[in-house]
């Protein structure tokens, strides 16, 4: 991951302005820490701190086009880039090899009606120097982070993270994902729309016998179809994210969605992607890199699964003091206080500075299935196919908050980018375009009823062929859960010693916005406010979930208000301890 920073509708001459650009710019380095690029008139500063995974040799930010007219920075990889190049109504002489230049023809030509176009993951500023109008958006889902800010004089600001927009701005928000900002108005404009958004998938039909009556046969069942389709659109998803001039790996926990990432991943990468598989890859092997602590489920089942692959596996061990010991660092680069993030996120910053030593510079990683399949544990309570969708549209509409934040800037903390096919733009309107019925852990019609069902049974019918039969029947555990539950309890009895009754009482006094309700959230609380000011506090989300529920589906069962947890063993009669 790259950094962007811009200065945008400047309230005082550039030439004062460029120190205070250079140093913001550079709280943001450990984002792109193998060059750094500004460029500035008397009206913008757009500045960079690049991650070099793509045209490492001349790819250099900002870029300029247009006969220098127009001025670009993007935090991001466009992996349709060169379709979308052929696609020119006209040459456009490029300069670079960068996958993120094809962005300022696309402009010159279709202006933002462009934007449905791309797939990838990106946030981009775009300034048109002759008619002094800037543009600013963000990907489809938010996989990438974006913020705006202005400060007391009116001087526009975005940047990738907000921690460089705070010792400025009086005023801070999250660019909305799916949306472009037109300086030139209307402003915020949505881009990213899709039909499943708004309504529920309709109902697939059992397939029917020559005689007339319903198929038993699993082969042409609903779900087998669905999963065909899957398959299809997840390998070429696979496929097109392995776009690198860099050493990549992939993160593998064990689990079922990081290791059918992992095992697509290993079967790709043996030729180059970026000249359509014609030459053999500069890095033939897979890396995979998982962590946990001593004898956590994670790391034995991912050791499994790297040698069904046959990938270069690292497999990692932390200690709870060394956990606890980063927490106030993690929580400074994941700009977060979220009990969920936070407890997830703490081993995955962890984990990527053990990647970047390595010298991998990207990862693939899983994020996205649980919310596309309803994976997480609370998805067994949907009352019904429109309840189960209707929750995976809300999920995937904030996971910009939760794991695509912690994904992204734990990753980035080190240099690492991480990618994730599950999110995969055309992967989407496949999977989301599938009948909820089919994704729902009990049998649907014309599916044999001696068939054990699981939640994200799709998934595990269309990859269990490239799995160990463990994995692919394992139980969803989450990230951190699976890195061994001692983890989970160390860190409700580190807050226990750390917050007193009383601080917990008094709690909405001090911190009015989204007030903590347990010791743990406090001192997650306590330990963001240390590194940023209230004004940011409602960039953090909030409300109560149980294993990783948005509020609305606590009602599908009494008993989630009395165990509201973010872990997944809160789900009682559904979990399964893997001790």
């Amino acid at each position: 991951m790259c950094s962007i920073l811009a200065l945008l509708d400047l309230q005082a001459p550039a030439a004062d302005l460029r120190p205070r650009a250079l140093e913001l710019s550079g709280i943001q380095r450990h984002r792109g820490p193998d060059w750094s690029g500004v460029w500035s008139d008397d009206r913008a500063i757009l500045a960079h701190e690049r991650l070099a995974i793509v045209g490492v040799q001349d790819g250099a930010q900002p870029l300029l086009g247009g006969d220098g007219r127009y001025v670009l920075a993007v935090n991001g990889e466009i992996y349709n880039h060169a379709e979308l190049a052929r696609g020119l109504s006209r040459p456009y002489p490029f300069a670079t090899g960068s996958d993120c230049e094809v962005l300022i023809p696309l402009f010159m030509e279709r202006d933002t009606a462009f934007l449905p176009e791309l797939n990838g993951i990106f946030a981009f500023v775009l300034y048109d120097r002759e008619e002094q109008r800037w543009i600013a958006a963000r990907d489809h889902i938010g996989i990438v982070p974006l913020y705006m800010g202005r400060d007391a004089a009116g001087t526009r600001y975005v940047a990738s993270e907000f921690k460089a927009l705070t010792p400025v701005c009086v005023e801070v928000r999250e660019f909305p994902p799916g949306h472009v900002f037109d300086s030139r108005g209307p402003q915020f404009e949505r881009w990213y729309d899709r039909t499943w958004m708004h309504a529920v998938p309709v109902a697939t039909a059992a397939p029917h016998s020559a005689d007339g009556t319903a198929g038993r046969n699993a082969t042409s069942s609903p779900r087998a179809e669905a999963a065909t389709r899957v398959k299809t659109a997840l390998e070429a998803a696979v496929h097109r994210q392995l776009m690198s001039d860099v050493p990549y790996g992939a993160l593998l926990s064990g689990g079922l969605d990081s290791s059918i990432i992992a095992a697509i991943a290993a079967r790709y990468s043996h030729r180059r992607i970026e000249d359509d598989d014609s030459t053999e890859a500069w890095w033939p092997r897979l890396h995979t890199f998982a962590i946990g602590l001593e004898g956590s489920p994670d790391l034995a089942r991912a050791r499994e699964v790297a040698d069904h692959i046959d990938s270069v596996h690292h497999g990692f061990q932390y200690t709870i003091q060394e956990g606890i010991d980063a927490l106030s660092d993690a929580i400074r680069h994941m700009e977060t206080y979220d009990v969920t993030t936070i407890r997830a996120g703490t081993p995955m910053y962890l984990l990527a500075r053990r990647v970047r030593s390595t010298g991998v510079k990207m990862v693939l990683s899983g994020e996205g299935a649980d919310e596309v399949f309803g994976g997480y544990l609370y998805f067994h309570k949907a009352p019904d196919r429109v309840a189960f969708h209707e929750e995976t549209v809300r999920k995937l509409d904030r996971l910009h908050s939760f794991d695509c934040l912690r994904a992204n800037k734990a990753m980035a903390a080190w240099g690492v980018e991480a990618r994730v096919p599950f999110l995969d733009r055309d992967f989407l309107d496949v999977a989301m375009s599938l009948d909820p019925s089919v994704k729902m852990v009990h049998p649907v019609q014309g599916e044999p009823a001696e068939r054990r069902i699981a939640e994200k049974q799709v998934l595990r019918d269309a990859f269990g062929d490239l799995l160990p039969e463990s994995v692919s029947t394992r139980q969803k555990e989450q990230f951190s859960d699976g890195v061994g539950y001692g983890w989970i309890d160390a860190l409700r009895e580190h807050a226990e010693a750390r917050v007193s009754d009383a601080q917990l009482a008094a709690a909405a006094g001090r911190f009015p916005v989204n007030t903590p309700d347990t010791k743990e959230g406090y001192l997650y609380r306590e330990i963001w406010s240390s590194h940023f000011p209230d004004l940011a506090a409602h960039l953090v989300p909030g409300g109560k979930s149980v294993a990783c529920s948005t509020p609305e589906a606590l009602a599908w069962d009494a008993s989630f208000g009395a165990s509201a947890d973010p872990s997944g063993r809160a789900v009682k009669g559904v979990h399964q301890d893997a001790y």
